[in-house]
C-alpha cells in the first residue's frame, strides 16, 4: 500500500511542470519514504483521489498531488475542456477568454489555460491583468467568445484556488455540461501530449475594461442623484481601481478607501476569511466609516462579485449595521420597481420569499431556481435576480452573472435617492415590512474539518425529519434530491412551517453545513414594527437551536 502510494507520487513528480510543486512534493515523498508517520498521512491525503470538476468548476487547497490546485491539475482541467468545446464545434475560430484574481499562482494558471487552449488550436485571450470576475463574465458576450474561464476561489482562505468556466452565453456551466467536462478530464493522458507552446494567445488591451465600465453606466437612471458617500473595501481583492472607476464615471464623489485593505494582497493579511459576512471582516471598514461619516460602507468581496451593505444605526454595536444579503436584496428589487423595471425577478430557493411578494403586488414575473447564479442566470425574460449570499445582477443583459460592481452603483442610487427626500435604506425596510410582513433571516452554518459531518447530519434529517422547530408544526418536509418539475435535483431538505421556512443543504464551495432560515411576521402598523422584530428574533433564535439538535450538529 505504501509502496504503490509512493510510485504514484512519483509518477505525477515527473510530469510536474511547476519547480515549486516539484520541489513540495519530492521533500513529501523523501520524508514519507523515510518512515514519517505525518508526511505519509500528507501524502496519502494529497493521492485519495482527484479534485473533481463540478459545477462549481474546481475549488480547492494549493499544492503538490491530484487533490490539490496546482498547474498540473489546471493543465488538464483546460485540455479536457478544450476537448469537450471541440467535440461541441468549436473551430480554429473560437474563442476561450481567460481572467483571473490576484491569489497566489492565480495568474500562472491563467497562462497554462491560454496555452492549452492555443495548443488545442482554438483561439484564446487573456484579460490585461487582474480583474474582477465580472469583467470576464462581461468580456466572453461582448466577444462573442465561446468558453470563459476565471482563475479564482472567490472568498476562500488565502491558502485556496479555483477554476470557473462559463460557457459563451456568459453563464457558468450547469448539468449536462459539467459531467462532460469532467469525462474529458478524466480523459486525458500524459501531460507530455499536452500541447503547451509558448506564445499565440492575444493579451487584452484596458479597451475591454472600458467597455465593461461604459456598460456600468447602463444600470443608472439618466439625471438621477449621486449625492452618496460611501466608505469602500476590496477586503485584498481586485475590487478597488474598478470600483472606483465606476464610481467616478458616474458622477458619485470619490469613495473613502480602506488603505489597510484597498490593494491586492493574496495573504490577506487583515482577515481569516476574506469575505465581508465572517466575523472580523468588516471591522477596518467600520473603523474608516466612524472617522469619515459616510452614507453607507460598501464591502465586495476578492474577485469582485459580491457586494455587502452597512448603514448607520445608532442602535447597532459601533453605530454601523451589516444589511443581510435578503435585505439588500429586497432594496434593489423595490429601486427597480419604482424606476419601471419589466421583465422576470428571480431568486435561488434559499432567499427570501419577499422578493416574490415585490414582484407580485407590480406584476411582474418571479422565479425560484436552484442555490448558485449558474441557475439564476438561466431564468428565460430575467431582469434582476439575487441571492442571500450578497450576489445581485443588476443588468443581466451586461453580465450574465452575479456583478458586484453594478451592485454597488445601484445600492448608491437607491441611497441617493432616498437621501433627497431626508430617508434611509432602514425607513425603506420599513416599508417593505409593512407592506409585506416582516421577513427576517438568519443562517446556521458550520464549518467543518471531516466532511463525513455534514453527510451524517443530513442522513439524520433524512431518517428522522423534525416535527416541530421553535413551536412551530413542521407541515412538510421535502427532500430536494428527488427533483421536480420545477427544480432539478440537489441535495438538501426544505422544510416549510406556519409562517416560517427552512432549508438546509451542504456548501457547494465550501466545507459547511449551511441552513437557511426565514420567518415571516404580519405588521399592522409601523408602531407595532419593534414587537414584530423582537418575534422574529425569537423564532429564529428557536428554529436555529432545534434545527441543531436535530441535526446533531
Amino acid at each position: 500500500m505504501q509502496d504503490d502510494l509512493i510510485e504514484r507520487a512519483r509518477t505525477w513528480l515527473a510530469e510536474d511542470p511547476d519547480p515549486r510543486t516539484r520541489d513540495e512534493l519530492a521533500r513529501l515523498v523523501a520524508a514519507a519514504s523515510s518512515g514519517e508517520p505525518a508526511a505519509a498521512a500528507d501524502l496519502a491525503a494529497r493521492f485519495a483521489g482527484t479534485l473533481r470538476f463540478g459545477t462549481a468548476g474546481l475549488r480547492g487547497e494549493l499544492g503538490a498531488g491530484p487533490m490539490r490546485m496546482n498547474r498540473s491539475v489546471v493543465i488538464r482541467a483546460a485540455a479536457g475542456l478544450a476537448a469537450y468545446l471541440k467535440a461541441h464545434g468549436a473551430g480554429p475560430d473560437a474563442l476561450v477568454v481567460v481572467g483571473y484574481d490576484a491569489r497566489h499562482l492565480s495568474a500562472d494558471f491563467a497562462r497554462d489555460t491560454a496555452a492549452v487552449m492555443t495548443g488545442a488550436g482554438l483561439r484564446a485571450a487573456l484579460l490585461p491583468r487582474p480583474l474582477p470576475t465580472p469583467v470576464l463574465a462581461y468580456a466572453i458576450r461582448r466577444l462573442g467568445a465561446v468558453a470563459g474561464v476565471e482563475v479564482t476561489a472567490s472568498h476562500n482562505p488565502p491558502r485556496d484556488n479555483g477554476y470557473k468556466v462559463y460557457l459563451g452565453d456568459g453563464s457558468q456551466i450547469v448539468p449536462p455540461a459539467d459531467g462532460e467536462i469532467a469525462a474529458a478530464i478524466d480523459a486525458v493522458g500524459p501531460l507530455a501530449g499536452v500541447g503547451r507552446p509558448e506564445s499565440g494567445w492575444q493579451v487584452l488591451g484596458e479597451e475591454v475594461l472600458d467597455a465593461y465600465l461604459e456598460r456600468t453606466d447602463a444600470v443608472l437612471t439618466a439625471g438621477s442623484p449621486r449625492t452618496a458617500r460611501i466608505v469602500h473595501t476590496a477586503l485584498h481583492g481586485v475590487g478597488t481601481s474598478v470600483v472606483t472607476a465606476a464610481f467616478a464615471r458616474a458622477g458619485f464623489p470619490e469613495p473613502v478607501l480602506v488603505a489597510e485593505q484597498a490593494e491586492p494582497d493574496p495573504d490577506f493579511p487583515t482577515v481569516a476569511f476574506p469575505n465581508p459576512e465572517e466575523p472580523g471582516a468588516m471591522d477596518l471598514a467600520f473603523a474608516t466609516a466612524r472617522r469619515e461619516h459616510p452614507d453607507l460602507v460598501i464591502a465586495n468581496d476578492p474577485d469582485a462579485d459580491r457586494c455587502a451593505v452597512a448603514v448607520p444605526d445608532p442602535d447597532a454595536d459601533g453605530g454601523w449595521r451589516m444589511l443581510r444579503g435578503d435585505e439588500v436584496g429586497a432594496l434593489l428589487a423595490a429601486h427597480l420597481v419604482e424606476r419601471g423595471a419589466t421583465g422576470v425577478f428571480a431568486a435561488s430557493i434559499v432567499s427570501s420569499s419577499l422578493l416574490g411578494r415585490i414582484a407580485e403586488r407590480a406584476g411582474l414575473g418571479h422565479e425560484e431556481t436552484l442555490t448558485g447564479f449558474k441557475w439564476i442566470a438561466r431564468v428565460e425574460g430575467l431582469r434582476y435576480g439575487y441571492e442571500e449570499a450578497l450576489g445581485y445582477c443588476v443588468d443581466p443583459d451586461g453580465v450574465r452573472d452575479k456583478d458586484g460592481v453594478t451592485a454597488a452603483l445601484l445600492v448608491a442610487e437607491l441611497a441617493s435617492a432616498l437621501k433627497e427626500r431626508g430617508r434611509t435604506l432602514l425607513d425603506l425596510l420599513d416599508d417593505l415590512a409593512l407592506a409585506h410582513g416582516l421577513h427576517a433571516t438568519d443562517q446556521l452554518s458550520v464549518r467543518v474539518e471531516d466532511l463525513t459531518v455534514i453527510a451524517d447530519a443530513m442522513a439524520r434529517l433524512r431518517e428522522r425529519p423534525p416535527a416541530s422547530l421553535a413551536g412551530l408544526a413542521v407541515t412538510s418536509a421535502e427532500d430536494l434530491s428527488a427533483g421536480s418539475a420545477a427544480l432539478p435535483p440537489t441535495d438538501g431538505l426544505r422544510y416549510r412551517l406556519d409562517g416560517a421556512r427552512v432549508i438546509v443543504r451542504p456548501s457547494g464551495t465550501e466545507p459547511k453545513l449551511k441552513c437557511y432560515l426565514e420567518v415571516v411576521v404580519p405588521v399592522g402598523s409601523a408602531a407595532a414594527l419593534p414587537a414584530a422584530r423582537a418575534e422574529a428574533a425569537r423564532l429564529l433564535a428557536g428554529i436555529k437551536k432545534d434545527l441543531a439538535a436535530a441535526a446533531g450538529i
